[in-house]
């Protein structure tokens, strides 16, 4: 079995338990046994439940990059990469549901995942073709992040099969987002930004924000390992 098997069958293990016994009764021990996996390559791998969050992340960011789109505009584009980052979730919806119910009594862990969201966001904007680069990449990553919390909260409650309610909450956020060709904006040619033709943000480009926000779930990070001074999840 390969790493990436390993680590996928673990990660799927721990979420299949999320769903049955919440994500407080969760171990990376527990979870290896339940998938007949080495326990000795599951504590080199994983050394908390940290970084099974991270790993999910992962996939979710390798998913929706893997194919990444290469016509339409940037909201089909946006689109497209937000909801190949749901879909993960989904393959895993009884257990990100109990995450997103325990979080709030563990800020450590809410914080590590908050960080880790805006890290994934970031790349997907530059998969779309859209700098993050500057004061301007800084509003347009805030506004993604936006989207994604509006997006999140909406696949929380979408009991559809096809995600259909999740899809019509994208696309409405994209839209609210606010002239988008302006607010994003493609990629500048090269020295175009620095010569000033590219176009600034406008002034009333507000993205959505969505009342009682749920945390930020998941976005992929670095290596394996659990922020120091975090409590072990």
């Amino acid at each position: 079995m390969s790493d990436d098997e390993f680590d996928e069958a673990l990660v799927r293990a721990a979420f299949a338990l999320a769903g049955r016994n919440g994500w407080g009764g969760v171990s990376v021990a527990e979870a290896a046994r339940s998938a007949g996996l080495d326990l000795a390559r599951a504590r080199g791998r994983f050394p908390g439940r940290a970084a099974l969050l991270l790993k999910l992340g992962r996939m979710a960011d390798q998913a929706a990059l893997a194919q990444t789109p290469t016509e339409g505009s940037v909201r089909d584009r946006l689109f497209y990469l937000v909801m190949e980052r749901l879909d993960v979730l989904q393959d895993h919806r009884a257990g990100v549901l109990a995450l997103l119910r325990r979080l709030p009594f563990e800020p450590g862990t809410a914080l590590l995942l908050d960080t880790a969201t805006r890290r994934s966001l970031r790349w997907l904007l530059e998969a779309a073709g859209v700098s993050t680069a500057g004061l301007r990449g800084e509003l347009r990553a805030q506004g993604l992040y936006a989207v994604w919390l509006w997006a999140v909260r909406a696949w929380q409650n979408d009991e559809t099969d096809d995600l259909s309610a999740t899809m019509s909450a994208v696309d409405t956020a994209l839209q609210r987002a606010g002239r988008l060709a302006e607010w994003l904006g493609e990629r500048a040619p090269d020295g175009a930004e620095a010569a000033g033709t590219a176009p600034e943000p406008p002034p009333d480009a507000e993205p959505p924000a969505p009342e009682a926000p749920p945390p930020p779930v998941l976005g992929g990070s670095g290596p394996d390992v659990p922020i120091p001074g975090t409590p072990p999840p």
